[in-house]
């Protein structure tokens, strides 16, 4: 997923398994940037003349002067500056774009959130949302910047409100399952998750884009895997259940006894890393 993706849809706890993801989006989390094309100049140096043409040839027959590049914009340069994860240097390059662009404070707030500064984060997406207040990329990663905090039902009315305006979005479903699985509201979390699966089958997919430590308590990251899991299962992904099982197992939230009682991972049987998960993890 490119960076672009990841501006527009963070995950919760920026990429928790995908901002994302940044990046969506972008992961997951949290909410990947693919960089601008760039030319091999740098910034403000003029374009290499044109080679003469042969004294042979007449005037008219010269080569056209190549035409001068434009300049690049705050915005381009500090959606390079996020690609390669500076992210300072990204926030002062989109600080010289216009004010009212609920896009610059947007990237702004990601920028922030990846340098873990959530105050600052949290005050770029309202200046956003002040701008454009039916943005459900932005709603969704305001409701993460809450999801850090550990006000869960603040993020929880950022998700279900910024799922008023896109209601298809299967990033924003899987933030908020996450968010009420965190609130042990299990049942409820695994319908959203549910929900994610019919709309994008990869939205449980690991992602590489950059993270932020999930705040959560081991008890409630072990119910994350455990349904996150599920959500493999459903989309075909046996690997990744089978390593978030491991996770689920390590953290304490379930056993192998319940796992090979849930006929969800039924068709896990048989897979020699499942197998040998289990016969570890009984032997303990």
């Amino acid at each position: 997923m490119s960076w672009i993706d990841r501006h527009r849809r963070l995950p919760v706890f920026v990429a928790l398994a995908a901002l994302a993801a940044v990046s969506a989006s972008a992961g997951s989390e949290q909410p990947k940037i693919v960089p601008v094309a760039l030319s091999q100049q740098s910034p403000g140096q003029q374009p290499s003349a044109p080679a003469p043409a042969a004294q042979s040839q007449p005037a008219a027959a010269a080569a056209p002067a190549a035409a001068p590049l434009p300049p690049i914009t705050p915005e381009q340069l500090g959606d390079t500056m996020m690609a390669h994860q500076r992210y300072q240097a990204a926030i002062e390059a989109y600080k010289k774009g216009p004010r009212d662009s609920a896009t610059l404070w947007n990237k702004m707030g990601i920028a922030y959130q990846m340098m873990l500064n959530m105050d600052e984060a949290r005050r770029c997406y309202e200046k956003s949302l002040k701008l454009d207040a039916k943005n459900a990329i932005v709603l969704n990663n305001l409701g993460t910047i809450y999801d850090s905090l550990k006000e869960y039902p603040s993020a929880e009315r950022m998700y279900r409100k910024a799922l008023k305006y896109d209601p298809k979005s299967a990033l924003i479903y899987k933030n908020l399952g996450t968010n009420l699985l965190t609130q042990h509201k299990y049942k409820k979390g695994w319908e959203y998750y549910k929900e994610a699966l019919t709309y994008d089958p990869d939205v449980f997919a690991q992602s590489s884009s950059p993270r932020v430590e999930n705040p959560a308590s081991v008890e409630d990251r072990g119910a994350m895997n455990y349904y996150m899991a599920k959500g493999c299962i459903r989309a075909g992904m046996k690997d990744q259940a089978i390593e978030y099982l491991r996770m689920a197992l390590n953290e304490g939230f379930t056993s192998p006894k319940k796992i090979m009682a849930d006929s969800e991972f039924a068709g896990l049987r048989g897979i020699p890393a499942f197998e040998q998960l289990m016969a570890s993890q009984s032997a303990q």
